[in-house]
């Protein structure tokens, strides 16, 4: 690769003009790397583009989002009326099923979430939707009917079958058991067609820039999928794979999984939920959010959430644990103080509204805070919104305190948490600096909380390669580091964050093969 600037982000060698690459590895940089060349060598001319180091998706679910978001896209839908719009053009699937997905709590206004606009868009209809959080579904009364919900149920882990007064199912279902007892009974994608799909997908993640990613979840025979697709063509993007351990599960089973790896996927920690999201009313906080909700945890005996986490700590195995509320995040330092990590860098993701005292507790106990800025899209700066309101003012202020974790010295990942959020990383680094949705006049969130382009850059790079132990061999574009590498049509360390995330990606290159390329005039 000639003819553009290397930000390398070594702190040797932090700028250079040209990469040689063999097989998987850089081999040489600048003149030793074009007096490599000889007949067969392919040279790309960057023609003025700016390479990094390959970016990494810190959290990520390729999986399950091709499969439990599909159908109807209801994410443009801004009120009730919106959404029977979009639900009144839905088609219907195998059996009659109308799916759909991304819908914003805000379309409710406020008022409690039921199937009451479902009937009256599509009544008698067996219809499922998934709510943007993903820990959220809205299921009509014939999706009840065919799964047999007909009221309240209790599950080992902290979800609910909502109902009203008289026990009734009012449709919401909140947490992934509540949410499976409508999706279990959902005609499944056919594989071919689920196949394709993650590799559209994964493709289109290459095309931002992509080289990498941090897969939270692996359930069902997701990791069969992963073989098959891999069978049938290379993935565009490699992926760390972290299966999902639930209060219910077998920690001998999630032991058997590590090491389990395809070419270009491999599976490498344990993912852990101590709560659920602010919207749903699910986050474990301090105190209770403005509806009386969010005071327990995901794990009814949180003790046994600290064994849990302790027995994969113990087996030097990564463990990565959804903490949202201050409440959840606080638990997890708990759990792991005083643990003999051996090295390992445990990790707490999301951190959506936490103290600064909170922030360098984490930070001072070596955990790694893994954070997705594009997540602000969700709030409004004037508090309006459901995740503002159910929080109240003092804990809105805290919201996403990604630059708090910096400054206290800590690893900073971040992600897009796909398909939560979109999985365009230009999107992902200008949400970082902005605060806001790029291209807009929205007023930004916590500004105090923006990251320099430097630091947000590092947070796909440098720091994610920190997370994972792999920072001697990946994160850096240095001679004998994996082979991953963006090339952008323009500076992402000092360009504009707007015109950061409209910017065409020239060049990505994913362990050595070229996985997206455009022709650079």
């Amino acid at each position: 690769m000639v003819g553009a600037t290397v930000r390398t982000l070594d702190p040797d060698r932090p700028i250079a003009r040209a990469v040689a690459v063999r097989g998987d590895r850089i081999v040489a940089l600048d003149d030793d790397a074009v007096a490599m060349r000889s007949s067969t060598t392919e040279v790309v001319d960057l023609a003025g583009a700016t390479v990094t180091p390959g970016l990494v998706d810190g959290h990520l679910h390729a999986l399950f989002g091709v499969t439990a978001f599909a159908g109807a896209d209801l994410s443009g839908c801004r009120d009730l009326d919106d959404l029977r719009t979009a639900l009144a053009g839905a088609l219907p699937g195998k059996d009659g099923w109308v799916t759909g997905f991304g819908l914003d709590h805000n379309v409710f206004g406020g008022a409690p979430i039921t199937n009451q606009v479902l009937e009256e868009a599509l009544p008698g209809a067996p219809l499922v939707i998934v709510l943007y959080d993903g820990h959220s579904s809205l299921a009509s009364d014939e999706a009840l009917r065919r799964a047999g919900v007909t009221g309240p149920r209790r599950f080992e882990q902290r979800a609910e079958i909502v109902c009203d007064t008289a026990g009734r199912p009012t449709g919401l279902l909140l947490e992934h058991a509540a949410m499976e007892t409508v999706r279990g009974v959902v005609p499944p994608m056919e594989h071919a067609e689920l196949h394709k799909r993650l590799l559209e997908v994964m493709d289109g993640m290459a095309t931002t820039g992509l080289t990498g990613g941090v897969m939270m979840d692996a359930e069902g025979d997701a990791l069969d999928v992963l073989a098959a697709v891999e069978d049938a063509a290379d993935l565009p993007i490699r992926l760390r794979v972290m299966p999902w351990c639930m209060p219910e599960d077998d920690l001998a089973a999630i032991d058997a999984l590590q090491g389990r790896h395809g070419r270009s996927w491999a599976v490498g920690g344990v993912k852990f939920f101590i709560d659920g999201t602010v919207e749903g009313g699910t986050a474990w906080l301090g105190h209770a959010d403005c509806h009386g909700q969010g005071a327990d945890a995901f794990w009814r005996d949180p003790a046994a959430y600290t064994r849990a986490v302790r027995h994969f700590a113990a087996d030097r195995v990564q463990t990565a644990t959804h903490a949202i509320g201050d409440a959840g995040v606080r638990h997890v330092v708990e759990s792991l103080a005083g643990v003999d990590t051996g090295g390992v860098r445990h990790r707490v993701e999301h951190l959506e509204t936490l103290p600064l005292a909170d922030v360098r507790r984490v930070v001072g106990a070596g955990l790694v805070a893994s954070m997705q800025p594009s997540h602000t899209g969700y709030a409004r700066a004037d508090g309006t919104d459901e995740w503002s309101t159910r929080l109240g003012r003092e804990r809105a202020a805290r919201a996403w305190p990604c630059r708090d974790v910096r400054d206290a010295g800590g690893t900073l990942v971040l992600g897009s948490d796909w398909p939560i959020a979109s999985y365009d990383a230009r999107e992902v680094l200008a949400f970082a600096q902005l605060r806001r949705r790029p291209g807009t006049v929205d007023a930004p969130i916590t500004p105090d909380q923006a990251l320099t382009g430097l630091m947000a850059l590092e947070g796909m790079t440098t720091h994610a390669a920190l997370a994972d132990g792999t920072e001697r061999t990946s994160g850096r574009v240095a001679v004998g580091h994996r082979a991953d590498l963006t090339a952008f049509a323009v500076d992402p360390v000092v360009a504009p964050a707007d015109e950061l995330a409209a910017a065409p990606v020239r060049l990505t290159v994913s362990s050595g093969r070229i996985t997206h390329r455009t022709d650079s005039r």
